[in-house]
């Protein structure tokens, strides 16, 4: 049976992640658990399913995190320290969204690497690579031709309403 495909508001969280990431050096968009997720110098670190932003914080932080308004944890039965979904009312605001964006990002680099998987041949595979789901629009191309150097302005992105 094909995939369903995406939603418009699905996309656009996609999408407004990916902007997020853009100054990330190494970033690559995989399929997991039903998510789109991003992973970040080759460790989970973010991910959209739905209208849910799915960030992995520091196993430490679980509790306090996940007594947060519209977050919970991505796993009931404890299995998964770190991991939280966030709702829409989680992220509304610009505030509220670099505070994941950045705490998920501050997290990455002490965070654990998932083991390579091995082939029949004993080699490692990088499974489930996807290239981005949805090509940049013509607003998107035209921001980064016309500029190489960065702007200084930061981009508003839909999903933050009327900001």
């Amino acid at each position: 049976m094909p995939r369903r495909p995406l939603d418009p508001e699905t996309l656009q969280l996609i999408d407004a992640v990916r902007d997020a990431l853009a100054d990330c050096a190494e970033v690559e968009e995989k399929t997991m658990f039903g998510c789109h997720v991003f992973m970040v110098n080759g460790k989970m670190c973010l991910g959209v399913e739905n209208d849910e932003l799915l960030v992995r914080l520091s196993p430490g932080s679980h509790a306090q995190v996940a007594e947060m308004a519209g977050v919970r944890p991505l796993s009931s039965k404890g299995l998964m320290d770190g991991y939280f979904r966030v709702g829409p009312s989680g992220y509304a605001t610009r505030e509220a969204w670099q505070y994941w964006i950045q705490g998920a990002l501050a997290f990455n680099p002490l965070a654990k690497a998932t083991p390579k998987r091995k082939k029949a041949d004993g080699s490692a595979t990088e499974s489930g690579k996807l290239s981005p789901s949805t090509p940049p629009s013509k607003q998107e191309a035209a921001d980064t031709s016309a500029s190489p150097g960065k702007t200084g302005r930061r981009k508003t992105h839909p999903i933050f309403g009327s900001e």
